[in-house]
């Protein structure tokens, strides 16, 4: 079998909507939207966001980046029942899909160093309560929550709006370059890359294995939308902490 081959076979198809399917994308889509477009990133593609700003993200996010792939071992773990619709699939793609994030924890690393943030700082940081609620969420959710729902607010949540942010601010992230103490390299920037493009697929094979795993089963149907949304309620609660940094940059500057 070649490479390609195998690249093909371990893909998760992704099929069309259903009625409920689609109903629950469309009605998370707006949620979703805030986050992409949150001010915060909407300043971070332009090139508007202070250096203070985008350390104080790049640093404060780095858990939620770090425990990524315990999130989804601990999904991974729920994914045993394989007389069920789905699961074999979902425990394939955890599988794989753990050992990505693992690679993207370095890559993110770098990306923090590239604007001048150390390794003891990374190893070190405490997030305040608004940034580190995402967090605890996520474990709440992973280590008490069903398969489906693990997956709805790890993988689909977070990445969706992850997929999306990720692109307008990698098509900007060179605005960051005039700045002496910022790093703008191939290495800086893999993790950007790699969600703005080959990592997109992430959240659609995520609902896909939600569509599998609850098909016919309006109760887990639901606990997946309130997964999603709630996932995605904590990730703008520490945005809205995130642009607070920046709003407080810039009045500082006006009243310099």
């Amino acid at each position: 079998m070649t490479a390609a081959s195998r690249h093909e076979k371990d893909l998760l198809k992704i099929t069309p909507h259903n009625a409920w399917s689609q109903r629950f994308w469309d009605e998370l889509t707006p949620f979703k939207d805030r986050i992409s477009g949150h001010p915060f990133f909407m300043d971070m593609a332009g090139g508007r966001l202070s250096i203070e700003s985008f350390r104080y993200a790049l640093l404060n996010f780095y858990p939620l980046v770090a425990r990524f792939p315990a999130f989804m071992g601990l999904a991974l773990a729920k994914a045993t029942n394989f007389s069920e619709a789905g699961v074999s699939e979902a425990r394939d793609w955890l599988i794989q899909n753990i050992k990505v994030e693992e690679r993207h924890l370095s890559w993110y690393r770098d990306w923090a160093g590239g604007f001048g943030i150390t390794a003891e700082e990374l190893d070190q940081v405490h997030p305040p309560a608004p940034m580190n609620a995402v967090n605890h969420y996520l474990w709440n959710v992973n280590t008490r929550g069903n398969l489906v729902e693990s997956l709805a607010a790890t993988n689909l949540a977070i990445e969706w709006a992850t997929g999306d942010w990720s692109s307008k601010v990698y098509a900007g992230i060179h605005a960051y370059t005039h700045h002496a103490e910022v790093s703008i390299n191939k290495r800086t920037i893999a993790w950007l890359r790699a969600h703005a493009h080959y990592d997109d697929l992430h959240p659609y094979e995520a609902m896909e294995l939600i569509k599998r795993l609850s098909d016919d089963n309006p109760q887990l149907q639901q606990q997946a939308f309130q997964a999603v949304k709630e996932g995605l309620a904590y990730y703008e609660l520490a945005l809205d902490d995130c642009y607070r940094v920046q709003l407080d940059s810039l009045q500082k500057l006006r009243s310099a």
